[in-house]
């Protein structure tokens, strides 16, 4: 294993994306922050995060939670001002 120093950050997120990563993240036994960690190594390499199966829970809890975002939505999200 590799020793890492890890910061602590003020994230935010849309709040259906969150629900559905503390989900996933308690589903598969580990922290939200791994979870984060994890995707973005893999996405940095150009590599899949996620197997089928988790593919398929991911799919699941999107319908929980009432997540319609896709990855299509990233760069045209606005915050409602309310």
């Amino acid at each position: 294993m590799k020793t890492v120093t890890r910061v602590q950050t003020g994230l935010r997120l849309e709040a259906r994306l969150l629900k559905t990563m503390k989900a996933l993240a308690e589903y598969l036994d580990i922290s939200v922050a791994e979870l984060v960690e994890g995707t973005v190594l893999h996405a940095f390499e150009g590599k899949a995060p996620f197997s089928e199966e988790t593919l398929k829970k991911i799919e699941a809890l999107r319908g929980v939670y009432e997540l319609d975002l896709r990855a299509e939505d990233s760069h045209s999200l606005r915050e409602d001002p309310k």
